[in-house]
């Protein structure tokens, strides 16, 4: 009898630990980590220098510009919406940020106007979209036109410098041992997985995206949190300016180009399905991280700023037809 209860028992135990690899092997971000542990080793296999402390650092500053605009492109496309104006909204709230301070305004309120303008910026976007029921892609499209030539018109094309030396803490000082951008990373992405898992906010983020007529039957306000979602993502790309203008020590109208699509590519490389509603704000930190080591490692081994882009975007295609082949597989 009790050799019965043995055989019964061990294969139920073989049975959970199947079923345990198939849902790990099932989550969007697993192929993300591997490819990124993989990397990783690659690029210390071929640079001396990859694993060394300074360079991980270095690593970590560079990707918490990306890392910190990604997090409101993530609530954005949970939706099954895109923001292709955080590049530019990123550089206006860079230079009225820097203005604000050269006009002898104090820090602290020059950086709220920096993210007030994020906010309102997002809010039109939010607008136009969910009241306004314009596609996500033409109204985002504008917007960046219209940022950038906002920011442009006020600099004259010229960087705003000159800043105050306290300012540069930000982009450059450090908090017990930890650098200050990466410190402000890690936090915001807690406040995030917050927002997103433990709040009714992100329930109806992850429901819009999932179904949004469904969603509108069951009595969520579709557009209020929608339009909310834009305003977040106006918010998150006001927040890296401030760390690339306390970086830099100015203000640039020329900052943020080609962001938006780093940014979309960490969300993707996350297992953020485009189509909106399955997602994870950790999986973008790990697909932001991906992209930095991989653009740090080609840099070490010499490999050309034009075929990194190719190679960029060879791997996003690659993460949104793995992504599209699991969608199908269900």
């Amino acid at each position: 009898m009790k050799n019965q209860k043995k055989n019964i028992v061990k294969p139920s135990l073989n049975l959970l630990k199947s079923d345990r690899a198939k849902d790990l092997l099932s989550q969007p971000a697993t192929f993300t980590f591997i490819a990124f542990v993989v990397i990783c080793i690659f690029m210390g296999t071929i640079s001396d220098t990859f694993f060394e402390l300074g360079n991980i650092n270095n690593i970590l500053r560079q990707i918490s510009v990306n890392a910190i605009i990604s997090i409101g492109m993530t609530m954005v496309i949970l939706t099954g919406g895109i923001d292709l104006s955080v590049g530019p909204v990123m550089a206006l709230s860079s230079t009225f940020m820097a203005g604000a301070m050269l006009s002898g305004v104090n820090p602290v309120i020059s950086v709220m106007i920096g993210l007030l303008t994020g906010v309102l910026f997002g809010l039109v976007n939010g607008v136009l979209i969910s009241y306004g029921k314009q596609p996500a892609f033409i109204v985002t499209l504008a917007m960046m036109e219209i940022a950038r030539g906002i920011s442009l018109l006020y600099t004259g094309g010229y960087p705003l410098s000159g800043l105050p030396k306290s300012f540069g803490f930000i982009g450059k000082g450090s908090i017990l041992g930890i650098q200050t951008p990466v410190l402000l990373m890690i936090i915001l992405y807690i406040i995030a997985y917050f927002v997103l898992n433990k709040f009714v906010f992100g329930r109806y983020v992850y429901s819009i995206g999932g179904n949004e007529e469904a969603s509108r039957l069951s009595g969520i306000k579709v557009k209020k949190y929608k339009l909310m979602v834009y305003v977040f993502s106006g918010l998150t790309a006001a927040a890296s300016s401030l760390i690339l203008t306390s970086r830099l020590m100015s203000g640039q109208p020329n900052a943020g180009v080609g962001f938006e699509l780093d940014s979309i590519a960490a969300v993707v490389l996350g297992g953020t399905d485009m189509s909106g509603g399955r997602g994870h704000i950790f999986g973008t930190l790990l697909g932001a991280l991906m992209l930095g080591v991989l653009n740090n490692g080609l840099n070490l081994i010499g490999v050309s700023p034009y075929m990194q882009r190719v190679v960029k975007g060879a791997i996003i295609i690659v993460a949104i037809f793995l992504s599209s082949k699991r969608e199908t597989n269900k």
